[in-house]
Order: structure tokens, then sequence, then C-alpha cells
């Protein structure tokens, strides 16, 4: 579908600071932002208990194919629209709609992420952490010929201007001081699972600065960490670096 509008799908894992992205660009007066659209299908496909589920299911759009044309490729009212998506809801759907949109990956060290993830998902498995559908999204397109943007959390955090200056470049949009800040509180965008999620992002006014976990990794999650870290790896090595 041949489009003016230069349509950003993020893919990202759960806990990466995607929240704070999305709420980066809905700071552009040139963007419409949309929160994780996919979500509804996802929790209908792979039968997953999140918190809230039951209301995601009986609010959203449970049918993936239609919101692929319908809001991924469907009308914007805006030059720029930034879709937040999370890897592990693509799934049972055609990926060739991938070839009609701008693709840039949002990754979180998995010693980092998973601790974070059991507040939610108390036994998360390798899809919830989304690392594996990441690669295989970034794989599927590198292997037609493009080369998506991958930011990693820790290295947005610790330079949120560069990163943001880095990424808007590789999207042909001009960087604009305003995506570094925004007022407290949740967003008219915000999913019907915010109140679940997204605590924090909802105090804050920016980026918070990087700071490292200090808690002993859990136990029961280190088979889960080995699983997880080629993956990060494979996307890690070709993310933009503060």
């Amino acid at each position: 579908m041949a489009s003016p509008t230069l349509r950003i799908n993020l893919w990202s894992g759960p806990r990466n600071v995607s929240t704070a992205l999305m709420y980066a660009f809905a700071q552009r007066p040139d963007t419409r932002v949309v929160d994780e659209p996919l979500y509804g299908h996802y929790l209908r496909i792979s039968g997953a208990v999140h918190p809230g589920g039951d209301e995601i299911l009986a609010t959203m759009d449970t049918d993936g194919e239609r919101v692929v044309r319908e809001v991924l490729l469907g009308p914007c009212d805006r030059p720029v629209l930034f879709i937040k998506n999370m890897g592990h809801h693509l799934i049972d759907l055609d990926w060739r709609f991938l070839e009609e949109v701008t693709t840039v990956f949002l990754i979180r060290d998995p010693k980092e992420m998973l601790p974070s993830l059991i507040n939610q998902v108390p036994e998360p498995t390798i899809d919830d952490a989304a690392l594996k559908r990441q690669a295989e999204i970034f794989s599927h397109l590198y292997d037609l010929g493009h080369a998506p943007t991958v930011l990693d959390s820790r290295e947005l955090l610790l330079n949120p201007r560069g990163v943001l200056e880095q990424l808007c470049r590789d999207l042909g949009l001009a960087f604009e001081a305003g995506m570094l800040h925004w007022e407290a509180g949740p967003r008219p965008e915000d999913g019907v699972w915010a109140r679940h999620w997204y605590h924090a992002v909802h105090q804050s006014t920016g980026f918070a600065p990087y700071r490292p976990k200090t808690k002993p990794f859990p136990e029961f999650l280190k088979p889960l960490l080995a699983e997880c870290k080629p993956y990060y790896d494979y996307l890690y090595a070709r993310a933009l670096k503060a």
C-alpha cells in the first residue's frame, strides 16, 4: 500500500521502557501514537493469562488481520504513525505487511528485564520475553534486504537525547527536543491494561536515568535467562549506542 504516512512499527519486549518511548513520540505534533493494537489478537490466539486479560479481550478488536489492515496500514491524520507493539503479539499473521512499514526494535538485557516481568507474569516463558520473536522478525527483514534500527533500553536511558537523535536520523525525521519530556499521568492513548503495567511511567516526566539492578537474580529464572541471552546478544550487537 503506497502511503505518504511514515508508519513506524516498534516491536518491543515487556518492561523495556517502550511506553516512555511511545510518550516521547506523542509529544511530536506530526505524530499519532497507538498502543499495542494487537494485544487482543495475541490473547485470543495464545490463551495467555495476563493482568486485565478479560477486559482487553472484551474491549479490543481481536481480529489481527483486520487490525493490520485498519490500524497498522489504515488511514492516519498525521504524517507519522507510531505504533507500539510487543514482539510476541505477532503470531498467526501474514508477515508481508512488514515490508509496508518502517520497523524499529526495542530490546532490554534479559538479566534486567526478567526480574521486572515477573511482577505481572509470575512464570514467564521464552514467548513472554519476546526476544526470540524480535530476533526472528529482524532476521526475516534482514534477509529481505532491510536493516531495521535496534534500540536498547539501557543505551537509551544512558543518553536519551543522543539515541533519539540517531533514531530520528535513521527514520528521516527531524529530532525535536520536546520528545524528552512529557506531563506526568496517563495519556488518552494508553491501553486498558495501563493500570496493571504503567505505574512507573505515569509518575515520570521524561526518561529516568539508567540504574542497574542490584538485587540477586532469581534462581528459577536462570534457565530462561540462558534461553533468552543469544537472541539478546544477536540484536544488541546491532543496537544504537549511547
